[in-house]
């Protein structure tokens, strides 16, 4: 047995031959990743049926307990918090981080389809119209749920937890953040920015750049949160209190 046998193996046994944490895994996983999402969601977009685009996120909360060890799983993230308050911190900012967001987008782009959660809002399907209260209250917190878990867990353990991991030992923790962070905004193009309406697809270009900018700053955010918390469970409570915010703007002031 030998010394590298010894030292703990962030990989599993079965792909330790063709992944490590360096910058080849890191594209890699994100070019199978973000190319299975484009797809996934521009095909949602046109037959508004997301269950797909969930199972995406199930299987990014999946991989790195399917990839790596425990020492990997430490190192990406998945420990206890060591700051309860770096937590709560988080989960505030995220839900600022959307506020501002929302506020921009109104001042902006105003109440139609260039307001990137108007145009979200109109993707949630089975939402009657109208709704009396009742409904509405009980429809908010059915779809409040599904935010605040599919992909607040799938995609911080992907992008701040596996994605981040690979960059850092080539570029250190705050380029890492900026290559994630930038990745993570990019992808949701598909989410908004590239649209289909009745007439087909079209480019907003303005309201594209708003939101990229806008999600890489959140993204950014998340980062921060999982290094005050010291653990992933802060950047996954920072994404869930965003994801909060604009699902609770879209029913009670969209739609």
């Amino acid at each position: 047995m030998n010394m590298h046998e010894l030292t703990p193996q962030p990989f599993k046994r079965l792909f330790r031959r063709w992944l490590s944490f360096g910058v080849g895994t890191g594209l890699l996983l994100l070019a199978l990743f973000s190319a299975a999402r484009f797809g996934l969601v521009m095909q949602a977009n046109v037959t508004n049926n997301y269950g797909p685009v969930s199972v995406l996120f199930v299987v990014m909360a999946l991989a790195p307990l399917i990839l790596l060890t425990g020492e990997g799983r430490s190192r990406i993230g998945m420990v206890r918090p060591t700051s309860l308050g770096g937590v709560t911190a988080g989960f505030c900012l995220g839900a600022l981080a959307c506020a501002a967001m929302v506020v921009t987008a109104g001042v902006l782009f105003g109440s139609g389809d260039d307001n990137a959660f108007v145009y979200i809002a109109g993707t949630y399907s089975g939402v009657p119209s109208p709704m009396d209260d009742q409904t509405r209250l009980i429809l908010f917190a059915v779809f409040a749920v599904i935010g605040m878990t599919f992909s607040p867990i799938g995609e911080e353990l992907f992008y701040r937890g596996l994605v981040h991991q690979t960059l850092t030992g080539r570029f250190g923790e705050g380029r890492a953040s900026l290559f994630e962070a930038g990745a993570f905004a990019l992808v949701h193009l598909a989410h908004f920015g590239l649209i289909w309406r009745t007439a087909g697809w079209t480019f907003l270009v303005g309201p594209a750049v708003w939101w990229v900018a806008g999600l890489f700053a959140t993204g950014l955010v998340f980062s921060w949160a999982r290094r005050a918390s010291g653990s992933i469970i802060g950047s996954i409570l920072a994404h869930a209190g965003f994801n909060l915010t604009m699902t609770a703007w879209i029913f009670f002031r969209v739609l």
